[in-house]
């Protein structure tokens, strides 16, 4: 699954625009599930940035793929995201950069890393960010 998610740039404010993307092979009751999940029905992390969001734009099934390369992350979901992006080692250190203790959803750390491509293009919004700023972090959440 992924979620595509529009803020302002206080993103305390609130006011937020959220899509839920599930992958095509997920069952109707893997579907139903995330969704509950990812729109903070049943609390959690997702629970807890429920009151943030303004409009909710709906679900869409697409085909998804991840890969992880070591540094080198890729994600591809349907006609609609493509990105690529590479962790941040600095000139002369072995190990990418790091956040930690950082509150977070995902993770409370956070590997800098830097987009080598980065297209998305769904739920009415059209977003490119080649060359900024991303993050990389494993996680798992659990019932």
């Amino acid at each position: 699954m992924a979620l595509v998610i529009d803020t302002p740039k206080l993103m305390t404010a609130g006011n937020w625009n959220l899509g839920l993307i599930i992958d095509q092979s997920a069952s109707e009751s893997q579907a139903d599930a995330l969704a509950k999940v990812f729109s903070g029905q049943l609390g959690g992390p997702m629970g807890a940035l429920a009151p943030l969001v303004g409009k909710f734009l709906g679900i869409e099934r697409a085909p998804m793929e991840y890969r992880n390369d070591g540094r080198r992350h890729t994600v591809r979901i349907g006609d609609s995201i493509a990105i690529e992006i590479e962790d941040f080692v600095p000139r002369g250190l072995k190990a990418a950069t790091r956040l930690q203790n950082v509150l977070h959803p995902a993770n409370t750390t956070l590997t800098v890393a830097k987009p080598s491509s980065s297209r998305i293009s769904v739920f009415g919004m059209t977003f490119a960010n080649e060359g900024r700023s991303a993050f990389s972090a494993p996680f798992s959440w659990q019932a």
